[in-house]
């Protein structure tokens, strides 16, 4: 089985968010598991020129975007058993940086097109194009309107994953004649429009074979208002090819054991030693009062409302005044949730550690050091977070919805082997409180903390078994007329 994986980022050549993890990990797991994977994204200027200088040069043409005529490059790279193509055109990509470019529809219509339009050129047929986010929604798209009866491409199925329904690749109208060059009848049909513009992803979702999006949970809960960002509509038509894979992490990249970012390595039989070495080195580092005992909560996240921040601001000064806690933040993100944060330091400070940047090494730090980790997201497609804290043993406490419903199970004393986290419902600052308050109980039961934190740190969230699910899926929409 042949597979081209399209994305607009990938570690470790560029990283602004979660897809490029999922990017730089999904297909090397699914080469491991007899998947002939390959990946091809934009040849963007900030990619490190050494790994530039070694990437081989396979192809040069021209392409069409409507009117315009633009040079189109193919590169090659492997890296880690993975073959990378790279889509090259100085004009579209040589940038500082990524995404927020006025031309970013006319950008990733031509990197659509040229995924297509170069496959001749990899001397690679694929079985099935897996396209990434709004940025390759074109491609099914494409794939259907300009290459219906060409024997080269009649035979390819695609894939669609949403990583988040927010953002859709949403332009003006005028990009259906001056960018996309297809007929109007594809927008006054409403295969693109959308609220008199035109919509990338749901042109995707609409030309796709199968759709996919990172959790279980959240492949249900896209197809209610709520949740739907008013696509929902369009996905409960499509709910029968609509499939939901939780997303894994690179255990070998996070690991306990080897990370030489955190102060004392350690395993699941040294945890309860380790943790605590490293909670107080960590407590040292940022200034909190140091103790072994004191349970440290902890979050890594992006200010802003979807991340439950405001469930915070009302309840972390009362919790901090009457719990026996200590609280860090890491993370930037809106102007006035920063400023907050800020104060709330200066109202504790030796029991609040906030810090408005972005480290790896600290947030390795954290996930090392503290005991809880918390995650109250009003919506959440997959969550990286709550997956690293567990295989650093840090306890989740989560709002029950997508993702993180799907990985985190409610800790239950008359079972205590099973759970390996907390959970709560309403989106409610008192119910996120009490589910803060149940973890701190827990703690103070050093053999049911001990059981809880082998239990999270054992749970099976590596990208082994995404890719097996994601095999599994392949081998279905193979089968599909």
């Amino acid at each position: 089985m042949k597979v081209l994986y399209a994305a607009s980022e990938a570690v470790p050549f560029v990283k602004t968010g979660g897809l490029a993890d999922v990017a730089g990990s999904l297909p090397a797991a699914l080469v491991k598991a007899g998947v002939d994977c390959r990946v091809i994204l934009p040849k963007y200027g900030a990619i490190d020129p050494e790994i530039r200088s070694k990437m081989k040069h396979i192809y040069d043409g021209t392409l069409y975007v409507a009117w315009r005529e633009k040079f189109v490059g193919i590169d090659s790279y492997e890296y880690e058993g993975v073959t990378y193509y790279f889509v090259d055109n100085e004009e579209y990509f040589n940038r500082e940086g990524y995404y927020g470019y006025p031309d970013d529809a006319e950008r990733f219509s031509f990197f659509s097109r040229a995924v297509l339009n170069c496959i001749p050129a990899l001397g690679f047929q694929p079985d099935i194009i897996h396209a990434n986010d709004w940025h390759t929604a074109l491609i099914p798209v494409l794939l259907k309107l300009e290459h219906p009866d060409d024997p080269r491409y009649t035979k390819i199925k695609t894939l669609f994953t949403i990583h988040n329904l927010r953002y859709q690749g949403i332009f003006p109208k005028n990009v259906m004649s001056d960018v996309l060059g297809l007929d109007w009848k594809y927008f006054n049909n409403g295969d693109f429009e959308f609220y008199d513009a035109v919509n990338f992803m749901k042109a995707g979702l609409i030309y796709t074979d199968y759709i996919s999006t990172v959790s279980k949970t959240y492949a249900e809960e896209i197809q209610y208002e709520y949740y739907g960002e008013h696509l929902d509509g369009l996905l409960r038509k499509r709910q029968k090819d609509l499939f939901g894979i939780v997303n894994g992490i690179n255990n070998t990249i996070y690991d306990p054991k080897t990370d030489k970012e955190i102060y004392v390595n350690y395993d699941v039989k040294s945890a309860a030693e380790g943790k605590v070495d490293n909670k107080v080195r960590l407590q040292r580092e940022l200034g909190l009062a140091e103790s072994r005992r004191t349970p440290l909560v902890a979050m890594i996240t992006r200010l802003v409302p979807n991340k439950g921040i405001d469930l915070i601001t009302r309840i972390i000064d009362e919790m901090l005044e009457h719990e026996n806690m200590q609280f860090v933040l890491l993370g930037t993100g809106e102007h006035d949730y920063e400023e907050w944060f800020k104060e709330l330091a200066w109202r504790h400070p030796t029991k609040a550690s906030v810090n408005i940047r972005f480290s790896n090494q600290l947030a390795q730090r954290i996930y090392a050091g503290s005991n809880i980790f918390l995650m109250p997201s009003t919506f959440e497609p997959c969550g990286l977070g709550q997956l690293i804290a567990m295989r650093y043993g840090s306890i989740p406490v989560v709002r029950e919805t997508g993702g993180l419903k799907d990985t985190v199970v409610q800790f239950d004393r008359s079972d205590p082997d099973k759970g390996n986290g907390f959970l709560f419902y309403e989106y409610n600052a008192h119910e996120m409180m009490y589910a803060v308050k149940r973890a701190l109980s827990v703690y103070e039961n050093l053999r049911e903390w001990r059981q809880l934190v082998y239990t999270a740190m054992k749970s099976d969230f590596s990208w082994t078994r995404s890719a097996g699910e994601y095999k599994q899926l392949y081998e279905r929409l193979q089968k599909k007329k």
